[in-house]
């Protein structure tokens, strides 16, 4: 059986929290780190077929990629312009490094002559702001940034609420305007963060990087934003393990997959305390973060709208957000609360039943 999620768990040689911790960017997503190399190897099942598999530290997560072909030496190829891609796309949408057009924008307020790859993944994340009744707003960063300075000076208290009070008044997308292949804030002091929804627009780009090889069976797992195109060994679907928001390896569930993608946001991937109640998703109407779940995975065709909507249902909580699931197209969910609660959308089908 091919776990995915299961790999990250009983594999890492580092801690999650702690590679955070060391690379000072606690409390951030995408950033551009050098990718440094984990493991990977090429195993011959038969004549006709090898498995090619490799895990990369880079966009501040460890990606990992499984191909199946009949050539090692093609796979091995595809494989690493892949990676070629996920190193310029994240030097792209990176907010932390002050060249990219992203942490430009932020800077100046303005951006003129847009990357066409911020273009898509910023008229997205406005589609499913939109979408969401507000609950998806990359605008958040005013906020995020507030929290991640308070408790890096080591802080054990939050913010005051009139300071959380201020910054959201610098919280709004629909104050961020584009037209004319010109991106400008409404407001001086506006940020926006795309951490919520470029890795997925990542990882799609990099399957379509494979499948332009020819590679028409393969996953993609960057982190919990996870793509899988056709067929495991011996035809048999991709099989994922939802990860234990406890982390003891007790897996919620495990579910089969062929085309498509999933992607979980939960409380203890990064967050600002011990217990956990302010992390890196924030509720732009509070500024704070939700605490009715502790997990939130989503099914979709994409693993950008995966990874876009699995951040809004956690904001709107279990309930509402699997309502709002449930109105939406060829998308699922498993919604893991507290006190071991499940809330999973109508269609949602576990692999274990």
């Amino acid at each position: 059986m091919d776990t995915i999620n299961r790999f990250f768990i009983e594999n890492d040689p580092v801690d999650r929290r702690s590679f955070l911790k060391l690379s000072g960017i606690l409390g951030a997503g995408i950033l551009s780190v050098a990718a440094v190399p984990v493991s990977a190897e090429a195993l011959r099942f038969d004549r006709r077929l090898y498995k090619v598999s490799k895990t990369r530290l880079t966009m501040g997560t460890f990606v990992s990629m499984t191909l199946l072909h009949s050539s090692r030496d093609e796979a091995q190829q595809a494989m690493g312009e892949a990676f070629d891609e996920i190193d310029r796309l994240t030097r792209i949408m990176s907010r932390f490094d002050s060249s990219t057009a992203v942490a430009q924008l932020n800077h100046e307020g303005v951006l003129k002559d847009i990357p066409p790859e911020v273009a898509e993944v910023m008229a997205r994340s406005m589609k499913f702001h939109n979408l969401s009744g507000g609950a998806f707003d990359i605008s958040i960063k005013p906020v995020v940034d507030l929290f991640k300075a308070r408790f890096s000076q080591g802080k054990s208290t939050p913010p005051a609420s009139d300071q959380v009070r201020k910054a959201l008044t610098l919280v709004d997308a629909r104050r961020i305007h584009c037209s004319g292949g010109v991106i400008r804030f409404e407001r001086p002091g506006m940020g926006i963060t795309l951490d919520g929804i470029a890795k997925g627009y990542i990882v799609d780009r990099t399957s379509a990087i494979l499948s332009g090889h020819g590679i028409q069976n393969h996953l993609i797992n960057a982190g919990g934003d996870i793509r899988t195109r056709g067929h495991a060994r011996d035809k048999r679907p991709w099989t994922v393990a939802i990860q234990d928001p406890e982390k003891q390896r007790q897996y919620p569930d495990i579910i089969h997959m062929t085309n498509g993608a999933i992607a979980t946001s939960g409380n203890y991937e990064i967050y600002f305390d011990r217990e956990k109640m302010f992390h890196h998703i924030v509720n732009p109407a509070t500024g704070r973060s939700p605490h009715d779940a502790t997990s939130v995975s989503v099914l979709a065709d994409t693993a950008m709208d995966a990874d876009a909507l699995s951040t809004s249902v956690f904001v709107m909580g279990p309930r509402r957000g699997i309502r709002f699931i449930n109105s939406l197209p060829r998308c699922e969910s498993l919604v893991l609360a507290r006190g071991n609660q499940k809330f999973p959308s109508h269609g949602w089908k576990s692999a274990r039943t």
